[in-house]
């Protein structure tokens, strides 16, 4: 199966279903090998590049985080050509300076799920990618720079501690997560930036704070009224970010998620399933030839 490079990827969290101003738009569902996506891919033009968005809770909210298929989500975005995610996270906030409404671009994750698939490979072959920088170093760069531009209160750095859920944090859970120093909590990074590594696609996170988790002594408890009030806050910031990020997106494969696998796949090419190969299909098809 072929592919055109170059697109650039949108993945909207809680609150973040649609882009809008996008040219040419159409829609498509794309069967994968591991099953559907969280929704059909919305495909088209803005700012003069091409562009694919996918809600990963599906429109109108309807997978759990848990539920999210994020190898049929990154399956999918690879079959549209794209190179480049940029993914937005509603987060709680498990620092004082980072306040609600604030965006944090972190440059690390910390993984406590418990029962996701988290790789495309196995089943006769072998890969071990490198991940010490979970987040293209590139893309962080651009979309912090951006946030600037815009005059949003921008955070340049810190973990993300990635959740099972669904249900929030217990008191002691997020104090003991304040004292390893994560950032931002969220439930839905993972497995996603780890399989966009796998995929060689350069992937990056927006997070939007929308309340402080349960540590903070004044803050309520956490409540699906008071994120969603925060988040509707938030959609206009996603809407600028989108617009002012995409131009300085680079057209060529220029960061190095781009040849993740390049030295990662440890297994002998003479001794590849070839029905593992024809699953894996555009994840590996470079290296098939």
């Amino acid at each position: 199966m072929g592919r055109k490079g170059g697109v650039i990827g949108f993945i909207g969290g809680s609150g973040v279903y649609d882009i809008e101003g996008i040219e040419d738009r159409r829609e498509e569902f794309i069967e994968t090998p591991y099953g559907p996506p969280s929704d059909r891919i919305l495909l088209g033009v803005l700012e003069g590049r091409r562009v694919a968005f996918l809600p990963r809770h599906g429109r109108g909210h309807r997978i759990l985080p848990h539920e999210v298929n994020s190898r049929a989500n990154m399956w999918a975005l690879k079959s549209v050509g794209v190179d480049w995610i940029v993914a937005f996270s509603a987060v709680g906030s498990l620092k004082e300076e980072v306040r609600p409404r604030d965006v944090v671009i972190p440059d690390q994750v910390f993984d406590r799920t418990k029962c996701r698939p988290s790789t495309f490979f196995g089943d006769g072959i072998a890969a071990h990618i490198s991940f010490s920088e979970p987040y293209c170093p590139l893309l962080r760069k651009e979309l912090v720079a951006t946030c600037r531009e815009l005059g949003l209160r921008v955070h340049d750095g810190g973990t993300y501690i990635c959740i099972e859920g669904p249900s929030f944090s217990t008191k002691a859970e997020s104090k003991v997560n304040r004292a390893h120093g994560f950032t931002v909590i969220g439930m839905t990074n993972l497995p996603e930036a780890k399989l966009a590594r796998e995929a060689e696609i350069a992937y990056a996170t927006v997070a939007l704070a929308t309340d402080y988790d349960v540590w903070h002594e004044s803050e309520e408890d956490v409540s699906v009224e008071l994120v969603l009030e925060n988040l509707r806050a938030n959609a206009e910031n996603v809407k600028q970010i989108v617009r002012r990020i995409i131009p300085r997106i680079p057209e060529e494969r220029v960061s190095p998620a781009h040849n993740a696998l390049s030295s990662a796949i440890m297994t002998d090419r003479s001794l590849w399933p070839k029905d593992v190969v024809e699953r894996l299909g555009v994840i590996i098809e470079r290296y098939v030839q």
